[in-house]
């Protein structure tokens, strides 16, 4: 399983002998959704209160203007995405797209977001290092954009 995945199920996945396992397995399998090429997960301006990590596949991240697209970014195995409208609740800010066959994103909602920021403090950690790194890289097109060296 992707790392930042066991983050968020911390328990042997695997393991489906005992009856709490095969809980956990059955519920961790209705948050994951399979997409195909140029499938739309979400759409610019859409409200929504989840975030998805990318468990298989690519998933572009892309402003929309008509029918011309341009990406942002694309990520791939142990990224995650939506993080915006899961901590604030505001419309999404750009659509998300599936970019490679079979592309695999599991869901997490507000609800299990704020418990895992709150009860595993490597999780939350994640999340802020992440959103970090996001923040200095659109600084930085903003910088250049504005006649910056």
């Amino acid at each position: 399983m992707v790392p930042f995945a066991q983050a968020l199920f911390p328990t042997n996945m695997d393991a489906t002998d005992q009856p709490e396992r095969q809980g956990a397995t059955m519920t961790i399998e209705k948050c994951i959704n399979e997409f195909d090429v140029d499938d739309v997960i979400f759409e610019e301006g859409s409200t929504g209160r989840e975030l998805f990590v990318v468990l298989d596949g690519k998933v572009e991240i892309a402003k929309m203007n008509g029918a011309s697209k341009t990406v942002i970014v694309t990520l791939g195995k142990g990224e995650f995405f939506g993080e915006m409208a899961v901590i604030d609740g505001s419309s999404r800010s750009a659509t998300a797209i599936a970019a490679t066959p079979h592309t695999r994103v599991m869901r997490i909602n507000h609800a299990r977001f704020v418990y895992l920021v709150s009860q595993q403090p490597a999780f939350a950690l994640m999340i802020m290092d992440a959103l970090s790194k996001r923040l200095r890289a659109s600084n930085t097109v903003a910088f250049r954009a504005a006649g910056g060296s």
